[in-house]
């Protein structure tokens, strides 16, 4: 007799379960972003991590039970990054070079952290540039914090797997210790 095989977040919950680890959802409000490897400040709002892959319907004659469905191109909407202004204004000047003609595309990464502030989870952006510039708005009667966003055009998202991530650094690692013994 073949015992059911168990999927792989069955076997996590009941490993968590039986070690008494809780395995809460990550809180939304937990993220910070990095450009280039510098991490571009802390934000109070991402939007756009969305892929969508548009699709055209197919009807066979003669077959009136189903339609076909087939894949058309993927399409990736902007990124939106909201923060407090500061004096830090990295984003408005990438901005203002592309208003001049200067685009430089840059790659970069969205960090979701847990309560400990340590990354769990991560989408990459590549390609990168900004395309839309909307400073705060003034209201004197409005003691509230006056904020900034910038939309960033890209090339596509991924968001890599902890085995992939893993892979990477044993990589990394095993390259770093056979290069320093001389293998």
């Amino acid at each position: 007799m073949a015992l059911p095989s168990v999927g792989l977040n069955t076997a996590f919950s009941v490993l968590t379960n039986v070690l008494g680890v809780r395995s809460d959802p990550y809180q939304a409000c937990n993220f910070m972003v990095e450009i280039e490897g510098i991490l571009a400040g802390s934000f109070s709002e991402c939007g756009g991590l969305q892929v969508e892959t548009e699709y055209f319907d197919y009807r066979e004659g003669g077959r009136n039970d189903y339609v076909h469905h087939f894949a058309g191109p993927t399409k990736y909407p902007m990124l939106t990054f909201k923060h407090g202004i500061t004096q830090i204004d990295g984003l408005w000047n990438w901005h203002q070079d592309v208003t001049h003609g200067t685009i430089r595309r840059k790659n970069g990464t969205i960090y979701l952290l847990d309560r400990m502030r340590i990354p769990v989870m991560f989408w990459n952006f590549k390609e990168a540039f900004p395309v839309k510039y909307t400073g705060p708005e003034f209201r004197a009667d409005s003691a509230a914090v006056a904020f900034e966003s910038v939309e960033i055009a890209h090339r596509g998202l991924s968001r890599p797997t902890l085995g992939g991530v893993l892979g990477e650094i044993g990589s990394a690692v095993a390259g770093a210790i056979g290069g320093s013994i001389g293998l």
